[in-house]
């Protein structure tokens, strides 16, 4: 017997944010074009949002960051409280509140313009994750994105094999090549981030990342080998040959990770 085609996945049912009229029907318009998606409201403010979640129980919401009162975050976080979330993609004129969007595990964040190949990515990212909420999920990151051009870029941190800080930014080091655009690194790419060294090593899990010196944090993995260099100066050495110095303060630390 012939196997069954699969069948049609229900659209998602959508609810629309924007307190530009404009900006509705310009989403609106390209939303009609996708079946994936099926348009159930639209709120001109996060207060009408909110009642309409409630009353609609849509699956995902196309949610404007910048809205007097209530903004987007404040709507997002409180749709993280329901006991079945939407799935959230943020649509902004602002790349500055990534590091907040992926804080609250947002689908995707997309920068207006709006384009409708955009849109159509970040909508099959929330289909393809419809499922996922009967699995386990981590505490940890797993995808960060970054500012490039007109839109944001998805790294996923398994890709990152080394974070320096450059003040109130960090740099990932992308072991795969990226997309053109970002400065070129040994061995990858690398990308710029809005986010402390600090508040990053927090998002990431232990197990697979270490922080060496107060300006790098190194994905495990990377690290061939530690040397002593004489007068208690300890070196991580890398995979690409590259040798780190390691932070009196973090000494202890990645000495426990290699047995010592």
């Amino acid at each position: 017997m012939a196997d069954s085609e699969p069948a049609t996945q229900t659209p998602l049912r959508t609810l629309i944010v924007d307190d530009e009229p404009l900006a509705v029907e310009r989403t609106q318009v390209i939303c009609v074009e996708l079946d994936a998606i099926r348009v159930v409201g639209t709120a001109s403010d996060g207060a009408a949002a909110l009642r309409l979640a409630e009353k609609l129980a849509p699956d995902l919401v196309l949610l404007d960051m910048t809205m007097p009162e209530l903004d987007g975050l404040g709507v997002a976080r409180q749709l993280a409280e329901y006991e079945t979330p939407p799935a959230v993609i943020f649509v902004t004129a602002h790349d500055h509140f990534a590091v907040e969007a992926f804080d609250l595990e947002a689908i995707d964040y997309v920068l207006k313009p709006v384009s409708a190949d955009r849109l159509s990515r970040a909508i099959a990212r929330a289909v393809a994750r419809r499922g996922d909420r009967a699995t386990q999920t981590s505490e940890w990151l797993d995808e960060l994105w970054v500012p490039h051009r007109s839109e944001l870029l998805r790294i996923a941190v398994n890709e990152v094999h080394r974070i320096d800080a450059e003040r109130d930014y960090v740099r990932l080091h992308v072991a795969a090549p990226g997309e053109e655009g970002a400065e070129s690194g040994d061995g990858g790419r690398t990308y710029l981030l809005l986010q402390t060294i600090a508040g990053l090593e927090a998002r990431l899990d232990p197990d697979k990342f270490i922080r060496i010196h107060r300006s790098t944090i190194l994905r495990r993995d990377n690290i061939r080998g530690l040397r002593h260099d004489g007068l208690g100066v300890w070196s991580a050495e890398l995979m690409n040959g590259e040798a780190l110095r390691i932070g009196r303060t973090y000494l202890s630390k990645v000495k426990k990770m290699a047995g010592r």
